[in-house]
C-alpha cells in the first residue's frame, strides 16, 4: 500500500502506521462501530460507517436548523428567545 502512495510525486505521503492509527481513532468516534462487541472491523468498513455517520449528522443539523427557523417564525422577533435562536442558527 505504501509503495503506491510513494510513487505519486509532489503528494505528501502517509505511512501505514499512521493510517492504522487514524482508523483506530475513527473506530472510537463512530457509535455504530464503537458499540460493536467485535473488534474485527475492516478499515474499509470503518470508512464506510464514518461517511454514513457524518451524512446522518449533517441531516440532523439541517433538520434542527429548520426546526429552529420554524420556531423563530412563531415568536416575537425582538424577544431574548429570538436572539438565542438566531445565534444558534448562525453558528
Amino acid at each position: 500500500m505504501s509503495s503506491r502512495r510513494s510513487r505519486q510525486s509532489g503528494t505528501p505521503t502517509i505511512k501505514d502506521d499512521q493510517i492504522i492509527e487514524l482508523v483506530s481513532k475513527l473506530r472510537q468516534l463512530v457509535p455504530e462501530i464503537r458499540d460493536r462487541r467485535s473488534d474485527k472491523v475492516s478499515a474499509s468498513k470503518v470508512l464506510q460507517e464514518t461517511c454514513s455517520y457524518i451524512r446522518n449528522l449533517h441531516r440532523e443539523v439541517d433538520d434542527l436548523s429548520e426546526r429552529l427557523s420554524q420556531l423563530l417564525a412563531t415568536i416575537d422577533a425582538d424577544s431574548p428567545e429570538a436572539a438565542i435562536i438566531r445565534s444558534l442558527i448562525t453558528q
